[in-house]
């Protein structure tokens, strides 16, 4: 089982990634291995039978010349006839010897003709095809010298098998052309659709996107238009209910406020003076929560000023407040909406701790904003909790009257509507590193 594993991760890293590269794999393989096929049936049938034939009807030819000079001898006659025939040129060196050749490593040819006047010559010969590219010296050892024929290179080699490649290469080349076209059309679709999905998950529009490419990617865009739309009508009539509850409910409080301000001092008053702020600000910050401030509009934004400027607001309230600067990060993001996420988890770590520290880092994929407090921190078990609503950890926390169990929730909320997300870790420092994460 491991072992299959591992197989599978090897074949998975090596394998192309994306959908462009993985089409192109699937149509090359086929067309490669189609073509290994047929030039090894080629080469197997064709090229060999013919040279075969060719080169055993050229050692025919010698053949016959040299039984013929060695019966007779060379006469001019038969010089003049070979050439004119036979397409053979004929030198006879008496006294001569076989000269001294050095056969190259790759040269099917000249193995082809040598095998073939193996068979028809009893006297020793070499082939050298130094004399030039387009002909061969057939060197025959006579018992009175050596006879010298030259071959023209057309009477053992056809040049189908250059006709053949260039045909098959060409070929190949032109129709893996049109795939790539073809292709670059059929994933251009997908790439839009996926370049939307990731623009509507950071809730922001790409503009002039409409369902094209295939069936199948149109409906995928289709679906995603509708989801996009629902969303946004669901977020309008949840505003619109958010509207009716905050006028019917602000209403009768400023009422009770009013009333209680007019009525004598006294412990019981103090107390529902309290209890009307107390609700106050959980209406408040209910609201904010819900509100999401999705009618924000993302824009371009120096992540790295807006968060020395929201330290910076902090460090009048809180002292020990420590900021490391970084270089400047430009990202498409809600600036407001970011600023009361980054003021929400700095409030969080000022009211439990006492030395405050904000830096930042980043990588290729993602930026992070980091603010680590000296308090008492959260326990493992625990972190996921605290991002409910209206969670309070009193056993790791203290709750305070200005704490309703929703800061880490609009905090987590707001980035994940930006494509990003809220983590927390332990802190170098002893607490808790609440981490803000947000795409590049």
């Amino acid at each position: 089982m491991i072992a299959r594993q591992m197989k599978k991760n090897w074949l998975r890293a090596w394998l192309p990634r994306t959908l462009f590269s993985r089409a192109l794999l699937i149509l090359l393989v086929p067309v490669l291995l189609a073509q290994l096929a047929a030039t090894y049936v080629f080469f197997k049938r064709h090229w060999q039978n013919v040279t075969h034939r060719l080169t055993y009807a050229v050692a025919g030819d010698v053949g016959f010349l040299v039984e013929m000079i060695h019966d007779g001898g060379l006469s001019d006659d038969m010089v003049m006839q070979a050439a004119r025939h036979l397409d053979l040129e004929l030198k006879f060196s008496p006294q001569g010897k076989i000269p001294s050749l050095k056969r190259p490593w790759l040269a099917p040819l000249q193995q082809a003709l040598e095998h073939a006047l193996h068979d028809r010559l009893t006297y020793p010969f070499a082939v050298d095809r130094k004399l030039s590219d387009n002909f061969f010296a057939i060197y025959v050892q006579l018992p009175d010298g050596v006879l010298k024929i030259i071959s023209p290179e057309r009477r053992i080699y056809t040049p189908t098998t250059e006709v053949f490649i260039f045909i098959m290469i060409g070929s190949a080349i032109f129709f893996t052309a049109i795939s790539v076209v073809f292709m670059r059309n059929q994933v251009r679709p997908i790439r839009r659709l996926a370049q939307a999905a990731t623009a509507f998950g950071k809730g922001l529009d790409l503009p002039g996107f409409k369902p094209e490419g295939a069936l199948e990617v149109r409906q995928a865009a289709k679906a995603l238009l509708i989801m996009r739309e629902r969303l946004r009508r669901q977020i309008s009539q949840r505003m619109e209910m958010l509207s009716g509850v905050s006028h019917d409910l602000r209403t009768p409080l400023t009422r009770m406020k009013l009333e209680l301000a007019l009525l004598p001092a006294s412990p019981e008053i103090d107390g529902l003076k309290k209890d009307v702020a107390e609700m106050t600000a959980m209406l408040e910050a209910y609201l904010a929560f819900a509100r999401g401030e999705g009618a924000e509009t993302a824009i371009q934004t120096d992540l790295t000023a807006l968060v020395a400027d929201v330290v910076a607001q902090a460090q009048r309230q809180h002292a020990t407040l420590i900021w490391e600067g970084f270089e400047s990060v430009w990202l498409s993001l809600r600036p407001q909406a970011l600023r009361r996420c980054l003021n929400n988890l700095i409030s969080n770590a000022t009211r439990f701790g006492k030395n405050i520290h904000v830096h930042m880092a980043l990588n290729d994929q993602q930026v992070m904003v980091m603010v680590d407090d000296d308090g008492p921190g959260i326990p493992l078990h625990q972190r996921d909790e605290v991002f409910r609503p209206f969670t309070r950890l009193d056993t790791a926390r203290t709750a305070t009257s200005s704490s309703v169990g929703l800061g880490l929730t609009i905090a987590r909320d707001i980035a994940r509507a930006q494509g990003g997300d809220v983590l927390l870790h332990n802190s170098p420092t002893g607490g808790l590193r609440a981490v803000i994460q947000l795409p590049r």
